[in-house]
């Protein structure tokens, strides 16, 4: 009886972490991509480079926040740990 206590509070703070880390995540990548998107724009827009210029910044940035994020996540996942 005493098993399915614990399990049971494992479970549920295994939900509680992964919807932290969830939120976080979408908070964090929100400004990353709006970053990445911003600053592909205003270079092309300060060099005059041109909008499909403009359009290869935005997507190397974008990978660029991509690839941050992903680091992002495997360390939040082990602060946070979302597995029982």
């Amino acid at each position: 009886m005493s098993t399915s206590k614990s399990s049971g509070k494992t479970s549920s703070k295994s939900t509680r972490n992964l919807l932290t880390v969830v939120s976080v995540m979408i908070l964090v990548g929100v400004e990353v991509f709006g970053v990445a998107l911003a600053a592909g724009w205003a270079i092309a827009g300060l060099f005059e480079l041109g909008a499909t210029v403009s359009y290869v910044l935005m997507a190397v940035f974008s990978i660029m926040g991509l690839y941050l994020m992903w680091g992002f996540w495997k360390k939040a996942v082990e602060v946070e740990p979302v597995r029982g």
